[in-house]
């Protein structure tokens, strides 16, 4: 069972918030260095590119005869040793596969999770959908910062935030993101993480949606 503090959106402390089980999770640090690394290299675009001696526009005249000079026999200004010519082992484009499976991501980002909470790292926050100007979640920052002593701030909001995500976007130390697109890396990498506690609530309500849909495609008879 994991708690984590709770706080309104003023920056008062309540009481704390009991995580489900499911953010419990077994420490795996491989699982979570190979999470990392696969979203940090995914990040990178891979359109680097430097040009070798084949795509240097330069003359293909030979430097000067073979023999007879005392210097070593180069036959085109486009070598490498030249100012001006191609770049030997350079970086060139490529793209980038690295991939995890769907049971690794959930799980990589569950443990991100776990850590931050068992180091103190993790917060939720009541009312976050009804903040409507971003002076709001300043000082919402600000009461926090005096709390936890942090500097960077990651937002998880639920789904169906509206116009409430504008009061985040002139926020330079906040960073935001839906739950359902968050992963380890953003979770790890994200400083003091913020809870909107109204995503709890609406994976409750889903979870009883499903079970009434079951009860009742249970109680049907099926007919020939």
């Amino acid at each position: 069972m994991i708690k984590v503090p709770r706080f309104t959106l003023k920056g008062t402390k309540t009481t704390d918030l009991i995580l489900p089980k499911e953010f419990d999770q077994k420490v795996n640090l491989n699982l979570l260095a190979q999470a990392i690394y696969v979203y940090e290299e995914r990040s990178h675009v891979g359109f680097r590119n430097t040009k070798t001696r084949s795509e240097v526009n330069r003359t293909t005249k030979k430097v000067y005869r073979q023999k007879g000079t005392g210097g070593a026999r180069h036959g085109s200004r486009r070598a490498n040793l030249f100012v001006g010519g191609g770049v030997i082992f350079g970086p060139r484009p490529e793209k980038r596969t690295l991939k995890l499976s769907d049971k690794m991501k959930s799980r990589a980002k569950l443990l991100a999770y776990s850590l931050k909470a068992k180091d103190g790292q993790l917060i939720a926050v009541d009312g976050l959908a009804k903040a409507q100007k971003t002076k709001a979640i300043a000082e919402l920052m600000k009461a926090v910062s005096k709390v936890k002593g942090a500097k960077k701030f990651t937002f998880v909001l639920s789904e169906g935030f509206g116009n409430a995500l504008k009061s985040f976007r002139n926020l330079k130390l906040a960073n935001t993101v839906y739950w359902k697109e968050s992963n380890a890396y953003d979770i790890y990498k994200g400083g003091l993480i913020v809870l909107d506690t109204d995503i709890f609530a609406k994976k409750t309500e889903t979870k009883t949606k499903s079970k009434i849909v079951k009860k009742e495609t249970k109680g049907k008879v099926k007919t020939k």
